[in-house]
């Protein structure tokens, strides 16, 4: 081989190695930041979910992130975008979960069973998504109308619903119930004993918490949605 050929390989291999070896000094770096904007986020989901959107400081978020606020506005641009990308984060894991789920070759009923299953036991093991939900329903839904990704997931339960519907035969003289009212009726079920807790608790002198209360509670709302769903369907 010519020694200017050789010479371009080696000059050619030299390149290659230095490309790796900055990709390799690169990753730590990414993962590094990476793993900072979660440890943020997992943080700003603990203070917005337990003090709700004006009570959360970026201050203390950064503390208890071991970030710093200049970190904060440079993954998140600030705290209304950072209170976004928390109400998408609790969301998204709900529909990730919901979509892990096969129900879409099941028979109607228990194939809705389940979704409810489901929808039931994820508010309860995940009450700060309650807090969060409730706390921007007081605030209008202000913020989570500027996140694009929100609806677009939230179409795809629907639809799951739909099709499970569509293979069922309605009972004499009924008519199939609408996908999204019936995902409604799911989530008040799952949800409104939850997110009125403390009041009722108060209220009515019962501790409404309680795990013996809450497995009485899953077991008398689906008995409800069953009883609602074998008279409808067949």
């Amino acid at each position: 081989m010519p020694p200017t050929a050789t010479r371009t390989l080696g000059r050619a291999s030299d390149i290659k190695k230095n490309l790796n070896r900055k990709r390799l000094a690169h990753r730590p770096r990414r993962r590094n930041r990476e793993l900072t904007r979660e440890r943020i986020l997992a943080t700003a989901y603990a203070e917005f979910s337990g003090r709700g959107y004006a009570g959360a400081r970026i201050d203390q978020i950064a503390r208890r992130s071991g970030a710093n606020v200049r970190m904060i506005y440079h993954y998140f641009g600030g705290k209304d975008r950072l209170y976004v990308a928390v109400l998408e984060h609790g969301l998204q894991r709900l529909r990730f979960e919901e979509q892990d789920l096969v129900v879409s070759g099941m028979a109607p009923v228990p194939g809705l069973l389940k979704l409810f299953d489901f929808v039931f036991d994820h508010f309860a093991s995940h009450p700060e998504l309650v807090h969060l939900l409730s706390g921007e329903n007081l605030q209008g839904g202000v913020f989570l109308r500027r996140s694009r990704q929100v609806p677009k997931m939230s179409f795809w339960t629907i639809s799951i619903i739909g099709g499970l519907l569509e293979r069922a035969r309605p009972a004499a003289g009924a008519e199939l119930p609408d996908p999204l009212q019936l995902y409604v009726t799911m989530v008040a079920l799952s949800y409104f004993h939850i997110s009125n807790a403390h009041t009722l608790s108060y209220l009515f002198r019962a501790d409404l918490q309680s795990p013996r209360w809450l497995a009485a509670r899953r077991e008398h709302a689906r008995a409800l949605l069953e009883h609602h769903l074998r008279a409808l369907l067949r």
